[in-house]
């Protein structure tokens, strides 16, 4: 299974890649390989790798995965994760990798405060 990726540059200078695919050993060189080259050409941006469409294939190459997020992040945290599966997260605690660290906030457009004020705060919500 090949992994796609497709770059989106956000207002503020950021990258997000979307991956779709599958995560293997054979993608994942050519992975590093490019997250290394956007790191040297946009020093002061962050990239979220947006998990939502990978797929697990097996811990082959998660492990490599999981290597490079972890030496790429080494001087400063650039390197954040997004949506990202279950699967991955156990397997991530295995390899002794605190993916929650590095999991971006995807809270900020939360609207639970309108709703609690809106909603939430009525002293009857259910009658018989």
């Amino acid at each position: 299974m090949s992994l796609k990726a497709m770059i989106k540059t956000e207002v503020n200078g950021n990258l997000t890649i979307h991956m779709k695919g599958g995560l293997n050993f054979e993608n994942t060189e050519p992975l590093k390989k490019k997250l290394t080259a956007m790191l040297l050409e946009n020093p002061a941006q962050n990239i979220t790798l947006d998990m939502y469409g990978l797929d697990f294939v097996g811990s082959s190459g998660i492990n490599y995965f999981v290597d490079t997020i972890k030496l790429l992040n080494t001087e400063k945290s650039r390197i954040k994760l997004k949506n990202v599966k279950t699967e991955f997260l156990r397997v991530f605690k295995l390899y002794d990798f605190d993916a929650i660290s590095l999991l971006e906030d995807q809270f900020d457009d939360d609207e639970t405060m309108e709703l609690n004020q809106k909603f939430g705060n009525r002293s009857n919500t259910f009658q018989n």
